[in-house]
């Protein structure tokens, strides 16, 4: 069964820093494309960051250009997402999504397969 499970959500101050991972089971991460996306009550889902599968090139929406990190080591067939400098408006479940294919992809609807979410709140 393909799976996708997130963890290192919480809570955290305004300026914090939290690493959230995304572990697969069931199948091999290399080649697929991972994106991290997060949903805030009453929004729509919207991407945060991309990684492809071919050279690991990476893509950052702009309210996290500079803040956050992308990375995967399939040698523990995970990703991972380093958040720094944490701020209110980052609060959101946060979900990493996968999809077979070579590049970046930004839309929900691309990605097959979806974590269950780890929510992630920034508060004083």
């Amino acid at each position: 069964q393909l799976q996708l499970v997130e963890s290192g959500g919480g809570l955290v101050q305004p300026g914090g820093s939290l690493r959230l991972s995304c572990a697969a089971s069931g199948f091999t991460l290399d080649y697929y494309t991972i994106a991290w996306f997060r949903q805030a009550p009453g929004k729509e889902r919207e991407v945060v960051s991309c990684i492809s599968a071919s050279a690991g090139s990476t893509y950052y929406a702009d309210s996290v250009k500079g803040r956050f990190t992308i990375s995967r080591d399939n040698a523990k067939n995970t990703v991972y997402l380093q958040m720094n400098s944490l701020e209110p408006e980052d609060t959101a479940v946060y979900y990493c999504a996968a999809v077979l294919y070579v590049r970046w992809l930004l839309r929900p609807n691309d990605y097959d397969y979806w974590g269950q979410g780890t929510q992630v709140t920034v508060s004083s």
